[in-house]
């Protein structure tokens, strides 16, 4: 009886368990799948060309996601418009892009995200030595170098030009690659040249020192800055591009966008971590060159910046500059910590299926077990409906015979414990009709019957 027992309680069991844990294992495959998919083994970056800084940055991301069993797929654009329908367009399979302040903000770039400033990009404007220039605005009737068309030079300098009255009705707007603009500004083809580089570049080094151009000092610098909040107003001090010849021969103002690292706002969150993690390593340290000399304009400590006032901060980096990599990361492989935060997030799907199971398991168990019960009293209704109807000794006998039977089979229903009071309800309730059947109302029926 006991094994019996035992067999029958793990049936009913395994009746209740089975399907819950199908229900929970199908609820957290949909969730792992749905809610909270794996994180790509490959993250796209839309740079520049190489060489470019751009392209050096995103190479300088590399390590980390290596370390970390990540492939950082680092892709050639043409610049910032590039890399920003790059990153618009869910086709193009990229994750991630370098973009130049003041061309798009948000309203621009829905679904775009910013991981924070990575470095200072200045904008340069020089002009013809025999002008003398202190303000775009003095730019009407020129003739104005602005970049290569839908670059990220041409974007920032005509919106500039733009809010100082110079359009292509009043000036004449040139686009030109960088490598002409040292010639066509010596030689007079053009009066004055914007720029948007480094102060390491080649062409900027080259025009810093063409005795007949100079560079324009932004006399109204911080009106720009408080007008256009993605500029920020630079200071090159006299002689510091070169001591020996005092380049340049006095202090300049220059304004500087910056730039930036977007994602797009479905790319895995655990990848956006990385990418900032990568971010941070790669631009917090100090950059000096083999003579031990910094950049110009990239002060230890300012990136990267976590901030930004064009776009939506993703709150992933925003995390990381907080508290670090995520507490998993520290301890654990990034794909362990990946699975692990995975699991938790799901937890959001499952506990709506987990409460109704938890509530609904020990009803159905119970149902299970009172089933029992009710049968055996369904039995013990019948044969007194058939006792009331009897009508000889013998008939009475068949039904004492199936009481006792009934009685058998109850003594060994296997009930729980905590069902033993329904058990022994039951017992009583057979005893009452036998008591009936052999002294009761149903024996003088039976005899009034055989009269």
């Amino acid at each position: 009886m006991r094994a019996r027992f035992s067999r029958v309680q793990l049936r009913d069991l395994l009746f209740i368990a089975v399907p819950a844990l199908i229900a929970i294992i199908g609820a957290g495959w949909l969730a792992l799948r749905f809610a909270d998919p794996p994180p790509p083994g490959t993250f796209v970056i839309s740079a520049a060309t190489k060489g470019s800084p751009y392209y050096r940055f995103a190479e300088g991301y590399r390590p980390l996601f290596e370390r970390n069993g990540v492939k950082l797929d680092v892709r050639e654009s043409a610049g910032s418009f590039a890399n920003l329908k790059a990153l618009l367009d869910p086709a193009s399979g990229v994750h991630a892009a370098f973009m130049q302040g003041g061309l798009a903000a948000s309203k621009d770039a829905p679904g775009v995200l910013s991981i924070g400033g990575i470095a200072y990009e200045p904008l340069w404007v020089f002009h013809s030595a025999s002008l003398r220039i202190e303000r775009l605005s003095e730019l009407k009737g020129k003739r104005i170098l602005v970049g290569p068309a839908n670059s990220g030079t041409a974007g920032l300098a005509l919106r500039l030009l733009a809010v100082n009255g110079v359009t292509a009705e009043t000036a004449t707007l040139i686009n030109s690659e960088l490598p002409q603009y040292v010639d066509k500004l010596s030689n007079g083809q053009a009066d004055a040249g914007f720029l948007v580089l480094a102060a390491e570049a080649q062409t900027i080094q080259r025009l810093l020192r063409v005795p007949n151009i100079t560079l324009m000092s932004f006399v109204n610098a911080e009106a720009y800055t408080q007008r256009f909040p993605f500029l920020t107003p630079l200071l090159l001090h006299e002689g510091v591009v070169d001591f020996a010849a005092n380049v340049p021969p006095t202090d300049i103002v220059l304004l500087a966008t910056t730039a930036t690292v977007l994602v797009r706002e479905d790319a895995h969150r655990a990848l956006v971590t990385l990418l900032t993690e990568a971010v941070q390593e790669a631009h917090a340290a100090p950059v000096v060159d083999a003579n031990g000399e910094a950049p110009l304009f990239q002060p230890p400590g300012v990136f990267p910046i976590a901030a930004d006032p064009e776009f939506p901060f993703s709150e992933e980096a925003r995390r990381v500059y907080r508290s670090g990599p995520p507490f998993l990361q520290r301890y654990v492989p990034f794909w362990v910590a990946a699975t692990i935060d995975r699991l938790a997030v799901s937890l959001v799907v499952l506990v709506p299926i987990l409460i109704p199971l938890v509530r609904f398991a020990p009803q159905l168990y119970s149902w299970r077990v009172r089933r029992r019960i009710l049968y055996w009293y369904g039995a013990l209704k019948r044969l007194e409906a058939a006792a009331r109807r009897a009508t000889s000794a013998d008939a009475r006998e068949q039904h004492l015979a199936e009481l006792a039977r009934i009685e058998e089979a109850v003594d060994d229903i296997p009930i729980p414990l905590a069902f033993s009071d329904k058990l022994y309800e039951l017992r009583q309730h057979i005893e009452v009709v036998r008591r009936r059947l052999t002294g009761g109302a149903y024996a003088m029926g039976a005899a009034m019957a055989a009269q």
